[in-house]
């Protein structure tokens, strides 16, 4: 941003400054280490937030800065950090986050779209992740809850467009463009008319479309999807089970027994499917070193009933993320040793593993978990290698107080917490998060009942 001419930190910037602003879901979950760099943070859905935003910003372009953020933090939805104000105990401890002035609202709430439709592609281009593929959001939301998982959590309710009046008519434009196809979302296939879905693209005017479809319920599979899938060049199928043990995946709240997993692997390869890829987890709070075994035994069972069928097993370590039942449970330093476990037992016997890095999971906990504290340790980090190493050596500088890096000396944010507090620390229930004043789709007191459910 600086080399544009904008001031890296919002609360130097002026009347000539334009208003930064942010969203997203990672914004929506946990905006705290960002929020000193941004004017103003869109929490929820984009289709509802946008136009309210770009049209409140046209009507204050006439009012002083500070007067504009005001007007822009008393619409529903629009965060504005400048006025809020952290308060910390003397030992360090997060006590409050409260607006600077009796007028600004007192908390802000998570925005929901609840139209009709949802999003696709407006943009189609061969220089995209996926090239030359139109997107279609498919679901939002998932309604299963496992307890760990933000997509879930801070995206409720869940809901699913129309397919006569939305979903058809989105793939329609797609497919006027290119004939490649991809639906997306928590869970595919839990569209209550997927299967009238799949029927509608099987006409013979669409045979030389290809689909490609993101993660699916293992329940909802059936020898019909797998085959019209497969008629349409899709190749695999994924799945997401969480654990081979049957008792943390009842701990994560998944819903799923094996005899679903086993089906699923079955209709995939009968139906004419290449490959599973299966998403896996390590470091679940309760689990043991027999629930990670159990993991890589089902895999090989797998293997063994599906012969021909390319497994691919995708595993991340546990990471909490704010909103979700999970949130006060830290990162367990026995999930790097468990990933290797999960890659010596199945590599060998000629299942793929692709485990995420344990060292990468630390920093997303970091992000996820602190406050605005971790504000100069990502300016820090601005213009390095983005490594392990470099953002725990970032931190330990700002814990050492030695911020002579900073150009504005004038902007003072206590020292963050140790590194293992944020990170690995179970937290206490009681604990003042640092998003306490974002308000999600369920109240803090529910996501307690859940986590408390969890136990039992």
């Amino acid at each position: 941003m600086e080399q544009e001419a904008i001031p890296l930190w919002s609360h130097n910037r002026g009347e000539s400054d334009p208003i930064v602003f942010g969203g997203g879901p990672v914004l929506t979950a946990n905006p705290e280490p960002l929020a000193p760099f941004l004017d103003v943070i869109l929490l929820g859905d984009g289709e509802h937030l946008l136009p309210t935003f770009i049209d409140t910003i046209q009507l204050t372009k006439h009012l002083q800065r500070i007067d504009r953020l005001k007007k822009l933090a008393q619409v529903p939805g629009l965060y504005v950090p400048e006025l809020y104000i952290p308060q910390y105990s003397h030992s360090g401890t997060l006590e409050s986050i409260t607006p600077i002035e009796a007028s600004i609202p007192n908390s802000i709430a998570k925005q929901t779209w609840q139209g009709n439709s949802l999003s696709y592609s407006t943009v189609i281009t061969p220089d995209a992740a996926w090239p030359n593929i139109h997107m279609v959001e498919t679901v939002r939301s998932c309604p299963e809850l496992c307890r760990f998982c933000l997509a879930s959590y801070l995206t409720l309710p869940f809901r699913s467009p129309s397919l006569e009046d939305a979903l058809i008519p989105a793939v329609e434009k797609g497919i006027n463009v290119t004939k490649r196809i991809g639906l997306l979302g928590a869970s595919v296939t839990q569209h209550p008319q997927f299967s009238d879905f799949l029927k509608w693209i099987n006409q013979d005017r669409f045979s030389d479309v290809r689909l490609s479809i993101s993660s699916v319920r293992a329940s909802t599979v059936n020898y019909e999807m797998t085959k019209i899938l497969s008629q349409h060049d899709c190749r695999s199928l994924t799945i997401a089970i969480e654990s081979g043990s049957e008792r943390i995946r009842n701990f994560v709240n998944k819903k799923l027994t094996e005899e679903e997993i086993f089906l699923a692997a079955r209709y995939a390869i009968d139906g004419g499917l290449k490959s599973l890829k299966l998403y896996g987890m390590v470091g679940l709070p309760l689990e043991n070193d027999e629930d990670v075994e159990a993991t890589a035994d089902l895999l090989l069972r797998i293997k063994k009933q599906t012969t021909g069928l390319r497994l691919t097993l995708g595993v991340s370590t546990f990471v909490p993320k704010a909103h979700t039942p999970f949130q006060w449970y830290g990162v367990r330093p026995e999930a790097s040793q468990r990933l290797k476990i999960l890659s010596k037992r199945l590599k060998s016997k000629g299942i793929c593993v692709r485990p995420e890095s344990y060292r990468w999971s630390l920093i997303q906990a970091l992000i996820s978990r602190s406050d605005r504290r971790l504000a100069p340790v990502i300016a820090l980090m601005k213009g390095t290698k983005s490594s392990v190493g470099n953002w725990k050596q970032a931190y330990n500088t700002i814990r050492n107080n030695n911020n002579s890096h900073l150009k504005d000396q004038k902007f003072q944010i206590p020292i963050p917490p140790p590194w293992e507090e944020v990170i690995h620390e179970n937290w206490d229930l009681s604990k003042v998060l640092p998003w306490k004043h974002l308000e999600g789709p369920l109240k803090p007191e529910l996501l307690i009942e859940h986590h408390k459910k969890s136990l039992n």
